[in-house]
Formats: structure tokens, sequence, C-alpha cells
């Protein structure tokens, strides 16, 4: 009876939600929803639209590098505060602490950051390195990486608490072994450690790809989708073809997809999940 009120609203407002856009992007809707089945046509327009084409290269784009930079860095980060240094309670929260700020917060002080007018290369300018320039967020060509450089500004952290959790899993003893065996701190890490942190990969795998797929706020706020599409991805494709240019149905079919994304990464990982707790 407590848990009811709660399940109920979730099957109405998650589920049911998703069943009713499936069926938009059957439809013919636009403006408004309307409830004549067309089959998948939508879907067939909305590959054929070069914006969306734009959005799956940058998305493929953004994903791969946020996602092996943030396992990078956060292993990085992980590894060097277990050798138990000194400022260890100090370092934890200083990385994590961008974790703690909304997309929006961090989208804005990036742009302000590397806009070329106000930010990083004015202040190089009026500290007398007039040559510099970085005017990524204002190069077609370059602007999507800039939105890389603030994900994973935002994320590392928490991956490298991810990473940290699972090196203070290991057992010392395995590793006092190899090092009495001769092996190098390299060698120790790369064949013991490493390997074992296999769950922690996955997992830091399954939530980057999740958020990389769905991220739009901090796009949004750095560049909103520019300059011309650029930095246009599904999230923003969706959102402007529902809101802005009302072909309801060409957005709630390219959300199917973006879903049909997430699934594809989240089922199987619980699948392996559960397996392995029943195993």
């Amino acid at each position: 009876m407590v848990l009811a009120p709660s399940f109920a609203a979730l099957l109405v407002f998650v589920y049911g939600f998703i069943l009713f856009t499936i069926y938009l992007s059957t439809t013919s809707s636009t403006l408004l929803p309307v409830f004549d089945f067309i089959g998948f046509g939508a879907y067939s327009r909305l590959f054929a639209i070069p914006n969306w084409t734009v959005a799956l290269k940058n998305l493929a784009i953004f994903g791969s590098l946020y996602i092996i930079l943030c396992s990078v860095m956060g292993l990085f980060l992980a590894i060097l505060i277990d050798q138990k240094i000194r400022a260890e309670g100090l370092l934890r929260p200083i990385f994590l602490y961008p974790m703690a700020l909304s997309f929006i917060v961090t989208g804005t002080a990036w742009k302000w950051f590397l806009d070329p007018g106000i930010g990083l290369e004015q202040t190089m300018h009026a500290l007398g390195w007039t040559s510099f320039t970085f005017n990524w967020i204002k190069d077609s060509q370059m602007a999507i990486y800039t939105i890389v450089i603030a994900a994973v500004w935002q994320s590392s952290g928490f991956i490298m608490a991810m990473f940290l959790a699972g090196l203070r899993g290991i057992d010392s003893e395995i590793m006092k072994a190899a090092q009495i065996d001769g092996a190098s701190t390299v060698q120790t890490y790369r064949r013991i450690v490493i390997p074992q942190l296999r769950p922690a990969f996955l997992s830091a795998f399954v939530v980057l790809a999740h958020l990389a797929i769905k991220s739009f706020d901090l796009i949004i706020a750095m560049t909103n989708g520019g300059p011309g599409r650029a930095t246009e991805m599904p999230s923003t494709f969706m959102y402007s073809y529902t809101f802005t240019r009302n072909q309801m149905n060409i957005g709630a079919a390219s959300a199917v997809i973006m879903l049909m994304m997430i699934s594809s990464i989240i089922v199987p990982y619980l699948y392996t999940e559960l397996r392995g707790e029943k195993k």
C-alpha cells in the first residue's frame, strides 16, 4: 500500500509516456498530437534529414572521446589517490566537486571561459601574449571538442570514485606477492590490478554512454547546437523538431531511436548483473 502510489505514478509518467511517444512516432502529428496511424514513415523521413545524420556523427565523436578520456582520467586519478598520499582527504572532494554542479552551470562557465572575447584568449592577450588564439567554440570544425572538454571535466571525478572503490577492493596481498616476485609497478597494474577492475570499467562505460546519448543541457548552455549545426546532437535535434519546427512525429521518432540506443547498453548490462546474482 505504501509503494502503490509511487508505482502507479512510475507506470503512467515513465512507461506510459514512453509508449505514448512510440505511438506518436507512427502518426502524422505536427504541432499537436493526432491519432491517425500511418506506419513508420516518420522514421524514413528522419534518416533522410541531413541534420539527423550530423547529429549521429557528432554523437559518435563526442561519445567515443567522452568515454575514453573520462575512463583514462578517472583511472589515473584513482591510482594517484590510491597511493595513500597525504592530501587524499582534500583531493577527493576537489575532484568530485564538478559532478555536484548541474550541466547548465558547467556549460555556462565553460562557454564564458572559452569565449574568445571574454575568456581564456582575451586573458592571454591582456597578459601580453597577443599571438595566443583559442577560438574552438566559434569554429564549426572544432566546437564539438569543446563539449568534450567540458563533459570530461565534469564527469572524470565521478569515474575516479568508481575506480577508487574497485582499487580499494583488490586484495593487497596479491600486489605484495607480485612485488616480491620482482614485478615492477607498471607490470603489477597492467597484469593484476587493471584486469580486476573489469566490473568498474563496465559500470563506467554504461554510465558514460548513457550520459553521452541523452546529453542536452550542457550543449544548450555552451553552444545551443552551433555554430550552425556543428554541435547538433540527437537530443537537441529531438527538441528542435518537436517544439520549434512543429514536427512532433519526427521528434518522437528521434526520441525512440535514442531510447533504443540507451536500451542496447542498459539491457545487456542488467542481464549480465542479474545472471551473476543468480549464480
